[in-house]
């Protein structure tokens, strides 16, 4: 099959044949239909965090299920999924008191240790147990969850991480209450998702901030009350809006971006910080802060319960509630991945999704 591999860090995509072995006991054959394409796969394409190499990246996807294991009972072919990187193993702690993406991932490994993908010998790892810059996708059944045949596929592929970890965030991890003022940094793919479960969650006030101009629209159109185009926002949202937010959302992950995030709470306000933080990089925060009973809090892809969560805003999206088909900004095929990367990095497009054989 043909896959985008990263082969150094920093680097870029190069298309590939890749092998994909028979599905163990646990996994599932997913012929992929379309891969959103995340900022943080870039990430690792610049060097900001690493992972194992060489490495299929992607991991926000949708396909059709085309194999099983002989212990998967969850899925058949012909099923629809959704695929996410959170693979839980749903038997410590964190995954019985219902906080999968804090798993470790114990159990979920493959049976006997044989690679999943390979190329002439070459173990080939799948980016976080997905790959999903792939024709086909090999994971943990725990890696999938079953959506209506009903649902575009297209549209779906944006579930397994844009919509969730914005969704999530706010229902989930800051329990925005109805009423509130929500301040959101970043209106790319997951700040969109913020600013529109903000929206559904009831906030009064949701103040959308960028340094693109461009993304004033889509903002508004996805709930944002506000638009401030700044690259230095703390002032004019503190002004607009009294004094500051209850909750202030950073899903860029910069280390500006968070400290704003903190700065433009209001007393007694929480920042959720969504977006991956270089590794290495600190954050300075002012300590006479918190006597006013501030909070800062990490967002692991929303707090997402995929199983749980993804049927509830695939409901929400049937009903007209959350947007899905709006997110995808363009399509690409495959041997495109690299310009989809280029966008990233100008932050022209909302979500890139890469298309197989025109099936989405």
């Amino acid at each position: 099959m043909n896959a985008a591999v990263l082969r150094s860090i920093p680097g870029r995509l190069g298309i590939e044949d890749v092998v994909v072995d028979t599905p163990g006991p646990r996994e599932v054959l997913v012929r992929t239909v379309a891969a959103g394409v995340c900022r943080s796969d870039h990430h690792y394409l610049v060097g900001h965090h690493t992972t194992p190499l060489p490495t299929v990246m992607g991991h926000e996807a949708s396909g059709i299920v085309e194999a099983v294991g002989e212990e998967v009972t969850y899925v058949v072919p012909g099923d629809h999924v959704v695929a996410c990187l959170m693979v839980f193993c749903g038997r410590c702690a964190s995954c019985l008191s219902g906080r999968m993406p804090l798993c470790l991932q114990e159990g979920t490994a493959r049976d006997g240790g044989r690679p999943r993908l390979s190329r002439l010998g070459e173990a080939i790892h799948p980016y976080w147990g997905v790959g999903a810059f792939a024709e086909i996708m090999l994971m943990h059944e725990h890696a999938v969850t079953r959506i209506d045949r009903d649902i575009p596929l297209l549209s779906a592929a944006t579930v397994g991480c844009a919509v969730i970890t914005g969704l999530g965030s706010v229902f989930n991890t800051a329990g925005v209450r109805p009423g509130a003022s929500v301040a959101v940094i970043g209106a790319g793919g997951v700040g969109l998702n913020v600013i529109q479960a903000s929206a559904v969650a009831g906030a009064s006030r949701i103040v959308a901030i960028d340094v693109l101009p461009d993304k004033a629209d889509p903002a508004r159109q996805f709930g944002a009350t506000d638009v401030i185009i700044s690259r230095d926002p703390v002032d004019e949202l503190v002004e607009i809006t009294d004094g500051g937010v209850e909750y202030a959302f950073d899903a860029i992950g910069h280390k500006t971006t968070a400290e704003h995030a903190f700065a433009a709470l209001r007393p007694g306000g929480t920042a959720v910080l969504i977006g991956m933080i270089p590794m290495g990089v600190e954050i300075s925060l002012p300590g006479a802060d918190f006597l006013y009973e501030k909070t800062v809090k990490g967002s692991n892809m929303g707090s997402t319960r995929t199983r749980v969560d993804i049927p509830r805003y695939l409901e929400l999206y049937r009903r007209g509630r959350i947007k899905l088909d709006e997110l995808v900004g363009r399509t690409r095929p495959l041997d495109e991945i690299g310009v989809a990367m280029d966008d990233i990095e100008r932050g022209t497009v909302a979500r890139t999704v890469i298309t197989f054989d025109g099936k989405a």
